[in-house]
C-alpha cells in the first residue's frame, strides 16, 4: 500500500489504483474532508471514519433527494443519479413518508419462504454458469460473475428472455459508460431510459399473466389496499432489474480476486465450506460492489465535526473507508474469512440499508465456493499488476479477470 505525505485527490487516476492509501490519510488527518467533486466542480464532503459515516447514513438532517436538497451547483452538474427519469424517483432516494410506505410494499416480496426458494434456481444457474466457463478459450471470472446475477434476477423478476441481452446492455452503458466521452450524459438517460421502458413491458405481462414473481407481487402491492402509484411501481421494477445484476457481479468478482490475493484464505473456505457465511461478510467488507454510498444532502446549516455544512452541500459516505478503519477491524487490509465482530457498512444502514441484500448473500455464496471446488487449481492469467478496477466513483467494479482454470 502506498503512502501519502499531503492530501490526497479524490476520483482522480491515483486514486483509483489505490483508494484505501487515500482513506488511510483522510481519517487519521482530514475525516471530514471538503474538497471539488471532479465532475461539475461541485463543493462536497467527504467522510471517512466508520463512526460519521455510519451516523451520516441514519441522520435524518440529510436527505438522497438531490433535485428536493441539493444545492444549485449539485443540481446543474449532471450528478443527480437518474435526473429526470424515473430512475431519478426510486426507492433510494425517497424520504419518509413515502419511503416508509413504498418500502414496506416492497420488503413484503422477501419473505422467508420466497428468499429459501430462490436456493434452487441460484443452485441451478451456478451450475450452468460453471460449465459455460470450463468450455470458454478464454475464461473470464467477470463472464462468470456476471451471468449469475443477471439469470437468477430475470427468474426472480419472472421476465421472458427475448430482450434479454438488450437489458444487460444498457446496465453497461448506465453504470459503465465512458466518462470522458462528450456524450456521457445524453448515453447514461438513454439507458436509463430504456431500463424504465422495460420496466414498463414487465409490468403490462405481469398484468396479463401474473406468477409468483417479485413483479407479479408488486404489481398486486400497487393495485391494492396500500397502493404503490404507477411511477413507483415502475422505478421499483427498473431498481430491482439494475441493483440485481450490477451489484452482485461486482461482489463476486473482487471476492475471488481477493482470495487468489490470499491463498491461504483461499485454502481455508475451499477445504471448509462451512465458513462460507462468514466469508461473504469479509467479502463484503474488504472489498465490497459500492465505493461509497450515493450523495447525502444536508436539508440545513449545520456541522459535523466542527466543519461547516451548508444546506444542499453534498456529503459523500466512505463505505470502504469506513469498513477499513482500523479504529474497528484489526488489520484491515487482511482477508480473514472467519473474521467476526463489528457490522459493515457495505450494504448500506438505516432507512437505505439494501433491500436486495439476502439475496446478494445467497448468490455471492454459492457462486464463490462452487468456483474453488470446480476449479481447484484457478489462478490469474495475467500479471497481477495488470487486473486494475475500472475507474468509476461509486462502484468497485472489475472490468476483466481472466483466469487459467
Amino acid at each position: 500500500m502506498g503512502t501519502i505525505s499531503e492530501a490526497p485527490a479524490l476520483f482522480d487516476s491515483a486514486y483509483y489504483r489505490d483508494p484505501y492509501a487515500v482513506y488511510d490519510w483522510l481519517r487519521v488527518h482530514d475525516p471530514v474532508h471538503r474538497f471539488r467533486f471532479p465532475v461539475g466542480d461541485v463543493p462536497m464532503v467527504f467522510l471517512s471514519r466508520y463512526d460519521d459515516v455510519k451516523a451520516l447514513l441514519s441522520d435524518q438532517r440529510f436527505s438522497n433527494d438531490g433535485e428536493a436538497y441539493g444545492s444549485e451547483d449539485f443540481r446543474r452538474s449532471g450528478m443527480i443519479f437518474g435526473a429526470g427519469t424515473l430512475i431519478g424517483r426510486i426507492l433510494t432516494v425517497l424520504d419518509p413518508p413515502d419511503h416508509t410506505r413504498v418500502r414496506r410494499l416492497a420488503m413484503g416480496a422477501f419473505t422467508p419462504r420466497r428468499v429459501a426458494a430462490w436456493k434452487e434456481p441460484v443452485d441451478r444457474i451456478v451450475g450452468e454458469c460453471l460449465a459455460r466457463l470450463e468450455k470458454s478459450d478464454s475464461p473470464d471470472v467477470m463472464d462468470y460473475a456476471g451471468r449469475i446475477p443477471a439469470d437468477v434476477t430475470g427468474e426472480i423478476l419472472g421476465f421472458p428472455l427475448k430482450r434479454f441481452g438488450e437489458m444487460l446492455d444498457a446496465i453497461e452503458r448506465a453504470f459503465h459508460a465512458d466518462p470522458d466521452n462528450p456524450d456521457h450524459e445524453a448515453v447514461v438517460a438513454a439507458a436509463f431510459e430504456e431500463l424504465v421502458d422495460y420496466g414498463r413491458e414487465l409490468i403490462v405481462e405481469k398484468r396479463r399473466n401474473p406468477g409468483d414473481d417479485l413483479t407479479s407481487h408488486f404489481v398486486h402491492a400497487r393495485d391494492g389496499e396500500d397502493q404503490l402509484t404507477e411511477d413507483e411501481l415502475v422505478s421499483l421494477v427498473a431498481v430491482m432489474i439494475m441493483a440485481g445484476i450490477d451489484t452482485t457481479r461486482n461482489l463476486i468478482g473482487s471476492a475471488v480476486l481477493a482470495l487468489l490475493d490470499h491463498p491461504d484464505q483461499l485454502g481455508l473456505l475451499r477445504g471448509h465450506p462451512e465458513h462460507t457465511p462468514t466469508a461473504v461478510e469479509e467479502f463484503l467488507r474488504y472489498d465490497g460492489a459500492f465505493c461509497v454510498g450515493l450523495f447525502r444532502l444536508a436539508k440545513e446549516d449545520l456541522e459535523i465535526g466542527g466543519v461547516p455544512v451548508p444546506a444542499g452541500t453534498p456529503v459523500v459516505a466512505g463505505l470502504q473507508s469506513a469498513n477499513n478503519d482500523p479504529e474497528k477491524y484489526a488489520d484491515p487490509r487482511r482477508l480473514d474469512i472467519t473474521r467476526t465482530g463489528q457490522r459493515h457498512l457495505a450494504l448500506g444502514h438505516g432507512l437505505h440499508n439494501c433491500m436486495g441484500a439476502a439475496l446478494a448473500r445467497m448468490e455471492t455464496g454459492v457462486a464463490v465456493p462452487a468456483l474453488l471446488e470446480r476449479f481447484p487449481r484457478m489462478r490469474l492469467a495475467v500479471p497481477r499488476e495488470k487486473v486494475l478496477f475500472e475507474e468509476n466513483w461509486l462502484l468497485r467494479s472489475l472490468p476483466s479477470l481472466p483466469v487459467t482454470l
